[in-house]
């Protein structure tokens, strides 16, 4: 079963998706963000229609492990998609995910306009993807 992954913004959420065995993360979507309710559907909608096990949100925390601000937002989010879902869902720490992949399209010469379309899921790639890699390592 696959593994879903989020960077859950408060404008927008990343969606990425594990391959079925759990190894490797793609990018899938950018969620509009609108009202929780909304949201919430619409990413059980997105996990129901890929089979999905488990779903992984990222943690925002500061760099010395603290809670941020959106850290609480977060966490308010994955509440009420646990409250929703009929699958796990676990948070993983995210700290310097979307720099990483800020850094990356940008040596990559991507457009501006076109960072701000694709950065939110790939982030939720990157995030995934260090999930699936601490699991390996276990």
């Amino acid at each position: 079963m696959r593994v879903m992954g989020l960077d859950i913004g408060k404008k927008t959420i990343g969606v990425a998706l594990s391959d079925p065995v759990g190894l490797t993360a793609q990018p899938v979507t950018t969620v509009k963000r609108t009202t929780f309710v909304k949201d919430i559907e619409a990413v059980l909608k997105l996990a129901s229609g890929n089979e999905v096990s488990t779903i992984v949100a990222g943690l925002p925390l500061n760099m010395d492990g603290t809670h941020s601000p959106q850290t609480g937002f977060v966490l308010k989010f994955v509440d009420r998609l646990r409250e929703s879902a009929s699958m796990p869902v676990e948070t993983w720490d995210e700290r310097l995910s979307t720099a990483a992949v800020e850094r990356v399209l940008i040596e990559g010469d991507i457009s501006r306009s076109r960072r701000k379309e694709v950065v939110d899921k790939l982030a939720a790639s990157y995030i995934l993807q260090g999930y699936l890699d601490s699991r390996r390592v276990e």
